[in-house]
Order: structure tokens, then sequence, then C-alpha cells
């Protein structure tokens, strides 16, 4: 009997084994279709056209060129890039801020319709932002914003999901801190600037880079703001590059080039504050 069960226990630790490798395989081979893109476009932004048309799948440049990254620097990608660095600094430094503030009305301070306005936030997440666009853009045109600089970052300046993860971030965090710093004569914004922002940093952080990929990456708003080519961001200027604006011919890694620049600062943001980003969203997932 003990032969049988040793044997039985055998087989299901082999099982075992197996269908581990089985799920960490199925990982990898999904994990490596995943990033595959990616390597091509780094590879083909160091091809020559030649090459990258003839070998497009080829992670191995041959030969290896920077003729691509040449050639993107006499177009107007870096006034794109100014453009985008510029508006990308006010939209996250506007959305923390007001985010914040919003946040912090809602979850502490007690007001008539507050519920109210925590629904019509509520909604208006729900709605697609593509279904807005048509409205901001009468809007725009309507106050005399349409085509100017600000029309790039004014509206884009606070964000509904913003103000409902600091809220949640804010319920979490108890108010005898508050209550003690109202009691040495500290007013409602003094409360919040010093006491309860400090303590919401996971959550300031988490904004932050949700700001600053968001902004970074918006295209549906940019298109219908401006016109004039000088107000172009990134993600508007190298649409028009891979829609036809190099002229003829594929032109593959100048259109990767720009892409890769692109993706650069938003990675780089992320990588650096992961950690902070993921305490500040479990803490809002844990509430909610």
């Amino acid at each position: 009997m003990s032969t049988v069960t040793v044997n039985d226990g055998n087989i299901v630790n082999r099982a075992g084994r197996g269908k581990k490798i089985a799920v960490y395989g199925a990982l990898i081979l999904f994990s490596l279709m995943y990033v595959f893109p990616f390597f091509i476009q780094i590879a083909t932004s160091f091809k020559t056209d030649a090459d990258a048309t003839t070998n497009p799948l080829n992670l191995i440049p041959q030969p290896v060129t920077m003729a691509a990254l040449k050639r993107l620097a006499d177009t107007d990608y870096p006034l794109w890039f100014q453009n985008s660095v510029t508006v990308t600094i006010l939209v996250t430094i506007g959305r923390v801020f007001f985010c914040s503030l919003a946040g912090y009305a809602l979850a502490r301070l007690k007001f008539r319709g507050r519920d109210g306005v925590f629904t019509a936030l509520l909604a208006v997440m729900a709605v697609p932002g593509i279904v807005l666009l048509i409205p901001k853009f009468l809007v725009l045109n309507y106050i005399g914003l349409y085509d100017t600089y600000p029309a790039l970052f004014v509206p884009l300046l606070v964000d509904a999901a913003g103000v409902f993860i600091m809220k949640q971030f804010f319920e979490t965090i108890s108010p005898s801190m508050e209550e003690a710093a109202r009691i040495d004569g500290a007013g409602t914004f003094r409360t919040f600037w010093s006491i309860v922002l400090p303590m919401a940093r996971p959550a300031l952080i988490t904004l932050t880079i949700l700001s600053f990929q968001g902004s970074w990456n918006e295209l549906g708003h940019f298109v219908i703001a401006v016109s004039d080519p000088n107000l172009y961001t990134l993600t508007r200027g190298v649409g028009q590059l891979t829609s036809g604006g190099l002229g003829s011919g594929n032109q593959f890694p100048i259109s990767m080039a720009s892409a890769l620049i692109m993706t650069i600062p938003t990675a780089l943001i992320f990588i650096i504050f992961q950690r902070y980003f993921t305490q500040g969203a479990n803490a809002g997932a844990d509430k909610g």
C-alpha cells in the first residue's frame, strides 16, 4: 500500500510540474508576441529604407544607420516635441492641483448637492471621450479659443477619473489629523495643503503618471482644437508622417523612429514611479 501511495504522489507531482511548465510556457509565448512589435520598431528605426522594405521582420539592421533620426531632425518633429512637452507639463500640473481640490471637497466637505455632483462625475466617466469631441469643438469655437495655444491644454486641466481617484484615496485617510489641525486654528485650505495632501503621495503620483501619459498620448482633442501646423503636438504630427506626410514610398525607418522617440518619456515615467503607481491604484481599489 505504501508503494502505491508513493507512486501516486510522484504522479501527482509530475502532473503539477507539467501543468506549471505549460502555463509558464504559454505566458512566455504571449509575452514575446506582445513585445515583438516593439523590438521590430526599435530595429526598423536604425535600418535603411531598402533594408526595412526587404527584411521588415529582421531584428538586426543591415547596416545599422542613424539616417532616419537625422532626417527626422530636419522635419517639424522638434517643434511637435516642444509643443507636446509644454502641453503635457501644463496639463499634468493642472490636473494634479484641480483634481486634488475637487476630490478633497467631495470626500470631506459637507455641502448641498454633493451626492449629485459625485453622480454626475460617474456619469461623465461612463461617456466615451470621442462622443464629446464635437461639443468640445463647438465650445472652443464659440468662446474664441479654437486654433490657439490655450485650446491645447485648458479643456484638459480637469479630469473626472482624476477627481474620482483622489476622492477615493482621501476617504482612506483618518480625519483625526484634520480635526487636530482645525483645533490649532488651521482653515480648510491650510488643512488640505499642509496635512492631507502630503499624506496622499501615492495617489498624487498615480494621478501624475496617468495625467502625463494621457496628455502625452492624446490625439482626438488636439485634432478638433487646432488646425495650425505650428500648434501640432507629437501625436498629430506623427499621425501626419505615417499617413503620407513624407511623400512617396513606405519610409518605414523614419516613421518608426518618430514613434520610438515618442514612447520613451511615458515609459521612463512609468518605470521610475511604478511602485508608487501600484500603491495608489491599490488604495483606491480597496476603498472602492
